[in-house]
């Protein structure tokens, strides 16, 4: 898949138009921007370079919403998979540091080797050092690291795969990426385990005249180009449905307190200049704004809640497309 330097979801870093926490497929850019604004490393070639500070930044507001109570069905679906007891073959998209093998390699029992996609070299290399070691019940767990490209994701690619899983991923895709992703997955006939897709709602507590302003104007911002943003989780549900399989929907909001100053600031920072960049005339209030926003944040006065929705296909029976 094409690289993509424009992700926000649970909202891009400061500055520059950035990935989500994991970013996307088969190692498009692996992650999302540089939290101290810097944005990709210049010389890092045609692979942007993101910063592995925002992805820790962020990791442990994505582990207390990632939605728990997909997790029972899919057990139940990787219980009865044929060769199970060889153990678990789980590609990872998109990967970034790895930070969905640490919180999901732990909640599976068995053996479990991930296969970790990323394009990015330097975030595969995170997500080595950091890898789970062990599975619920003490399996063990391996890892390796793949870079690839959406475009080439088939079925085969996926062969042997038990699970695929990604964060952050579906809204910076386009329809067609998501149609490939899909059948991917049905053609193999693995489920996919998909967390953490904007769905266009934000709330800032207390509020103000300007939040949904500048909102609509991240939301816009998402939908640049042919990419779906919010509209992305929608075309996922129908794109999984249409190869036969049942889709799970559940909500998987960050929920942001004072204990999460620094990262709802980062947050906020992104989400304005997202906002900026496709509405221009909104700087001048921005501006004020975001200031007050940041002052409020710092005092622990300010509490963000940014909604995601994790989606759950598992496949139905094979030539079951409709």
């Amino acid at each position: 898949m094409s690289t993509r330097t424009r992700k926000a979801g649970a909202a891009r870093p400061p500055g520059v138009p950035g990935q989500e926490a994991e970013g996307p497929l088969p190692g498009a850019g692996g992650g999302t921007a540089a939290a101290d604004g810097s944005g990709p490393d210049a010389d890092a070639g045609d692979v942007p370079r993101y910063a592995p500070r925002w992805l820790e930044l962020r990791e442990s507001a994505d582990a207390s919403a990632r939605a728990r109570e997909l997790l029972d069905p899919l057990r139940v679906r990787l219980t009865n998979l044929p060769g199970r007891a060889k153990g678990l073959v789980i590609h990872d998209l998109g990967c970034g540091t790895g930070s969905m093998g640490r919180w999901l390699a732990p909640r599976l029992d068995g053996a479990q080797h991930w296969v970790m996609h990323d394009r990015d070299p330097y975030l595969l290399h995170f997500a080595t050092a950091g890898a789970p070691r062990a599975a619920a019940d003490g399996s063990r767990v391996t890892v390796t690291t793949q870079r690839g490209d959406l475009g080439r994701l088939t079925a085969d690619a996926l062969a042997g795969a038990s699970l695929v899983t990604a964060s952050a991923l579906l809204d910076v895709l386009t329809q067609d990426e998501i149609d490939t992703l899909a059948a991917a997955c049905a053609g193999a006939g693995c489920p996919a385990l998909l967390t953490l897709s904007v769905v266009g709602r934000v709330e800032l507590a207390p509020a103000d005249p300007l939040d949904a302003e500048i909102a609509e104007a991240f939301n816009a911002h998402q939908r640049r180009g042919d990419l779906l943003g919010p509209d992305a989780l929608s075309a996922a549900c129908d794109a999984f449905g249409r190869h036969g399989a049942t889709v799970r929907v559940r909500p998987s909001a960050w929920r942001l307190g004072p204990e999460d100053a620094e990262l709802a600031g980062e947050w906020l920072r992104g989400w304005v200049a997202a906002a900026c960049e496709e509405r221009p005339g909104l700087a001048p209030r921005a501006e004020a704004y975001l200031r007050d926003r940041l002052t409020a944040c710092a005092a622990g006065e300010l509490d963000v809640t940014v909604h995601h929705s994790d989606l759950l296909a598992l496949p139905g029976p094979a030539g079951s497309t409709s």
